[in-house]
């Protein structure tokens, strides 16, 4: 019997406000929004024009000084995925695969999602638990900055997401 992934649903949905208050930022062309009532200046976010870029991307993650110190892991592959409804982190083959829908959607092609598989990597075992929003909030706040990973812990809490 396996373990049920009891915040997935939760964490899917705090993840989707945090994704709509960064793309409500970039279409008002400010970065400075009201939270709370708290005023934060949000970093940019990355979008990626193709798989090869995201590729690029979670190498570079994985190599900064604050990630690679803190969560020592193996090289991950990236692949395209056929569907177009989600992204994944897959531990099946002998390397461990981010896979990301590249056809007629881009919605996964963005930062966020992307930081999302690659916690699931330095997480692997944690499904959508507390360790794994943990570390989504300090992988996010090591390559976003700070102010990425306070917005997921808040939004998380205001969600019932249980976070380490």
């Amino acid at each position: 019997m396996t373990d049920r992934d009891v915040q997935r649903a939760k964490v899917y949905a705090a993840e989707a406000f945090v994704r709509a208050i960064f793309d409500t930022a970039a279409q008002q062309d400010s970065r400075v929004v009201e939270f709370f009532g708290t005023e934060l200046t949000l970093p940019p976010e990355a979008k990626f024009s193709s798989v090869q870029s995201v590729r690029r991307y979670v190498d570079q993650v994985l190599a900064l000084p604050a990630v690679a110190e803190r969560w020592p892991v193996s090289p991950v592959a990236v692949r395209a995925r056929r569907g177009l409804t989600a992204a994944s982190y897959e531990r099946a083959g002998a390397v461990p695969t981010i896979a990301v829908p590249e056809r007629e959607t881009r919605w996964a092609l963005r930062e966020l999602v992307v930081l999302h598989e690659i916690a699931h990597h330095l997480c692997p075992d944690a499904k959508h638990g507390p360790a794994f929003t943990g570390t989504l909030c300090d992988l996010a706040a090591a390559v976003m900055g700070p102010e990425a990973g306070y917005l997921l812990r808040v939004v998380y809490a205001k969600d019932g997401v249980a976070v380490e």
